[in-house]
């Protein structure tokens, strides 16, 4: 029987996967995680085949879940399942170890068939990943500035373009305020803007944020 865990903080959602789950991959046992830190425990404490997991989550987002099981069980294969279109998260999420990113919007025999391949070791690149794959190895010399953040400050820069104080970043990321603002000058050093009101600028003229 497969087990199969999956990580989503909006209920909706996360019972709508495990329905799809139940009804296609039989025989399976579908777990299910409200934010990233549960989801953590529950791989640590219980045996999985796969793990589907949201980006955006309270505490522990996506990736940082990504990064921590990949550590400690790197053969787990992860599906990444989320709201935002493929060119902000999809490549990042690749190189952290993802088997596959899908947005939510797609259909769910397209993650039927990203389950299947990641679970026989294979990624799954949908047709439009591999447009933004190919077009990231013609151009890698044209790079975005944001491309060259680190994950950590490019999730804050889209927190700032969002207009949240450092405070609220703070206390989401579960880091000190000092961190945050150290994270916040390297944003500043390496995209070359001068302050908040620029990076917001620049986030929304490249279209990070809406």
């Amino acid at each position: 029987m497969l087990r199969i865990l999956v990580a989503d903080d909006h209920e909706v959602v996360r019972k709508g996967l495990m329905k799809v789950l139940a009804e296609t991959l039989q025989p399976v046992k579908v777990d299910e995680a409200r934010n990233g830190q549960e989801a953590v425990s529950k791989v640590w404490k219980s045996k999985y085949d796969l793990v589907v997991l949201d980006i955006k989550m309270p505490g522990k987002n996506g990736l940082d879940v990504l990064k921590e099981i990949k550590q400690h069980q790197p053969k787990l294969p992860v599906l990444i399942l989320s709201m935002h279109p493929e060119e902000q998260f999809a490549i990042r999420a690749m190189r952290a170890g993802a088997s596959g990113y899908l947005t939510k919007e797609c259909a769910g025999d397209e993650l039927v068939l990203a389950i299947r391949k990641a679970l026989k070791g294979e990624k799954y690149i949908s047709g439009s990943l591999a447009q933004i794959l190919a077009s990231e190895l013609d151009n890698d010399s044209e790079k975005p500035l944001h491309e060259i953040l680190s994950y950590r400050e490019y999730q804050l820069i889209l927190m700032i373009a969002s207009g949240k104080p450092v405070g609220a970043i703070a206390k989401e990321l579960c880091l000190s305020a000092k961190t945050i603002s150290s994270y916040r000058a390297n944003i500043l050093l390496k995209t070359r803007k001068k302050n908040n009101a620029e990076l917001t600028h620049y986030a929304i003229q490249h279209k990070l944020v809406d």
